[in-house]
């Protein structure tokens, strides 16, 4: 038995492709099946069967078009209130994937009808925990609703028991969360690999003896999600149909004129510094980079349904097209370029001051107000004397709380601050750009303060 990771860093997920060098399993997979596709092909094994652990509720799977496409038995829990044909496993049922034996194990917890896998071949195990047992952790246990997360938080903490006592010590763990998904909770580790054994010595689910001890410290360090998780569960359910990752032919100048015009959402990729010296009036800033924020926050920030422009040059519009088909925003319209003036020369164009926090101690008058868009979570933990905390999240349903005059706008690393940034000046507010890292803001000689108790 070999086990293909399939990384989507952009959204903390894995996917697995296990095989047995002529059967294939797939778990999990992402909705651009094409990655998932050319590893089975590279390897020459015929994929027979897609797992879910669950009805995902961060992004847009790719399992229903994958077993589709490759004529596989599509595996997901007979409970589950699917809208689709699959084959529908219960909890300790045994399917044969070429030389392998998979045994749907119930684990309850990130979801009421959870299951992972232990995939035996030979005296080879590994286990597919999917959003029940993680690297150090267990998946978030409040997505379902709030009135069933304490219920389901005791659930995970007895699934991830379960798990371990039916799976070899040895086994190799593979959670589909955990590697920077808003769908894992408490201390995970960022470990890239991990067994039944390691978490048996590390993990709070395993080594917390008491539950409501576990309880409590779980739904204590659960923190804010992205709104559009809302969206994901109800279309897995449906079974998600087919998207083009093909990048469309530009728009035209005065058309993209029109849309900033009408205060449509256009999206421009560019780094963030780029963007604060020359950008096009209107638009609002999520620097694509290396994809890891992107989505997430383009995602929980744009108005679901509306349209959508990306700005960009073409590799990172082709790039964001793939990343947001895996949450369901479809063919957005782009146009292609770099420079603001040539692509709708009839709109005006405009720039905010960019500092560090040495530029916050000698340029800031005292009475300009510093807005900190970090977490609440994190705001909590250090911040500015004095500064407003509106979470960038909440920030353009609480634009009649941002203060009046100058704002200087800061987050953890800069890039947070950016966007704010963007969407401040859009509302005709008066920014500045604070794009340094927070855990440097001591060093510089910026005063802190905490608002945790001891």
């Amino acid at each position: 038995m070999d086990v293909i990771v399939i990384d989507t860093p952009q959204l903390g997920d894995r996917s697995y492709l296990v095989h047995d060098g002529e059967a294939a399993l797939v778990i999990d997979p992402q909705r651009d099946i094409d990655r998932v596709e050319k590893a089975a092909a590279d390897l020459g094994v015929r994929i027979t069967h897609v797992a879910e652990t669950h009805i995902h509720n961060d992004y847009v799977t790719g399992g229903y078009l994958l077993a589709q496409s490759a004529g596989a038995a599509y595996l997901v829990n007979a409970a589950d209130p699917v809208s689709f044909d699959r084959q529908p496993i219960t909890d300790g049922e045994t399917v044969r994937v070429g030389s392998m034996l998979v045994k749907a194990v119930a684990t309850p917890g990130h979801t009421h009808t959870h299951l992972s896998y232990i995939v035996t071949a030979g005296e080879q195990q590994a286990v597919f925990s999917g959003g029940s047992l993680l690297y150090g952790s267990v998946g978030r246990t409040d997505l379902v609703s709030a009135d069933d997360t304490v219920t389901l938080t005791r659930q995970q903490y007895a699934s991830a028991r379960r798990l371990v006592e039916q799976a070899a010590r040895e086994a190799a763990l593979y959670p589909t969360h955990g590697f920077g998904s808003f769908c894992s909770s408490g201390p995970s580790t960022g470990a890239a690999t991990s067994t039944v054994a390691e978490q048996l010595e590390s993990n709070h689910a395993l080594t917390d003896s008491d539950v409501e001890h576990f309880v409590q410290e779980l739904i204590a360090n659960l923190t804010a999600y992205p709104s559009y998780y809302a969206h994901m569960a109800p279309s897995n359910i449906r079974g998600p149909g087919a998207t083009t990752l093909v990048v469309p032919e530009s728009i035209d100048p005065d058309e993209l004129t029109r849309r900033l015009l009408d205060e449509e959402w256009v999206v421009d990729l560019r780094n963030r510094v780029a963007y604060a010296s020359n950008h096009l009036e209107g638009t609002v800033s999520i620097e694509y980079g290396d994809g890891s924020s992107f989505t997430t926050y383009l995602g929980w920030l744009f108005p679901w349904g509306q349209d959508l422009t990306l700005v960009g040059d073409l590799e990172d519009v082709e790039n964001a097209i793939r990343d947001l088909s895996r949450i369901g925003i479809d063919s957005p319209d782009v146009a292609v370029g770099s420079d603001p003036a040539a692509l709708a020369p009839q709109s005006r164009t405009a720039r905010y001051p960019r500092t560090d926090w040495g530029g916050l101690l000698t340029d800031r008058p005292a009475n300009e107000a510093i807005l900190d868009v970090r977490r609440t979570d994190e705001h909590e933990v250090a911040h500015l004397p004095g500064a407003k905390n509106i979470p960038l999240h909440e920030l353009l349903t609480r634009l009649d709380e941002v203060p009046a005059g100058r704002l200087w706008v800061h987050c953890a690393s800069g890039y947070r601050a950016g966007i704010a940034s963007s969407l401040l000046q859009r509302a005709g507010f008066d920014p500045v750009h604070i794009d340094a890292r927070f855990d440097d803001a001591a060093d510089a000689g910026v005063e802190l303060r905490s608002s945790r108790r001891s």
